[in-house]
Parts: structure tokens; C-alpha cells; sequence
């Protein structure tokens, strides 16, 4: 992106050089200077093309890894809130003990799953206006 702003700069500046007239001078200018957004916008469309592809796909390799980011949220979710004190109160009532049971960072995994789950209010937002199924 910044190659190509490098490169409209100057481009543009020679524009007062070779073209009298203002108003095409303008247009050009103006078309130069929206050069890299198309890039950039076009580029985006395409990935958007990749990901719907991704998504549809039947094999875990390429439309898995949403899924599988989801289940070992959950799976995290579950140890720490459930898995793990049933553990430690089983093993204490039966007084075996056993070393300190690991714990997860969960700042990062409740980042991880916010963002997944559109915890900042746009899923709901969504699904409130009808743009999803």
C-alpha cells in the first residue's frame, strides 16, 4: 500500500507540468489519489471470496479451524469453571492428594471467545435487525 502512495505522490505532482487544463488536471488527481483504496478494496473483496470459500468446505483442514478455536474454548471454559473444582473436591473427599491442577490465562481466552461469540454487541445488533440467520 505504501508503495503505491509512494508512487502516486510524484505522479501527481508532474500533472501540473504536462496537462493545461484544471479540471482534468483535478479528475486525474482525484483518480490517482483513490488508486490505492480500490487496491485496497478490491483485495478485501477477494479475501471476503476466500473466506466464504473456507467456511464451506467440508475438510477440518480448511473450514475446521473456526470450530476448532470454538471447541477448545469451550473445552478451556469448561475445565476452569467445572472440570477442575469437581476435580479438586472429588480428590479432596477421597484425601488422595495430587499437585496443584493448571490453570488457564483466562484473560486471553475470554478475549479469544468475546470475539468469536461478537460479545461487543454487533451479533446481537445483527441478529436484531434480521441480517443473519
Amino acid at each position: 500500500m505504501s508503495l503505491i502512495n509512494s508512487l502516486i505522490a510524484p505522479v501527481t505532482g508532474l500533472l501540473d507540468k504536462v496537462i493545461e487544463d484544471k479540471d482534468q488536471k483535478a479528475k486525474l488527481a482525484f483518480e490517482l489519489a483513490t488508486m490505492a483504496d480500490k487496491l485496497a478494496h478490491e483485495q478485501n473483496l477477494a479475501q471476503i471470496e476466500v473466506n466464504k470459500a473456507e467456511a464451506n468446505s467440508a475438510s477440518l483442514f480448511k473450514g475446521g479451524w473456526r470450530p476448532c478455536v470454538g471447541w477448545v474454548c469451550a473445552i478451556a471454559f469448561f475445565y476452569h469453571f467445572v472440570g477442575q473444582p469437581l476435580i479438586v473436591f472429588i480428590v479432596t473427599i477421597c484425601g488422595v492428594e495430587i499437585p496443584d491442577l493448571p490453570n488457564f490465562e483466562m484473560n486471553t481466552l475470554l478475549t479469544v471467545l468475546g470475539g468469536m461469540l461478537g460479545i461487543g454487541g454487533l451479533r446481537s445488533y445483527e441478529k436484531q435487525k434480521g441480517l443473519t440467520k
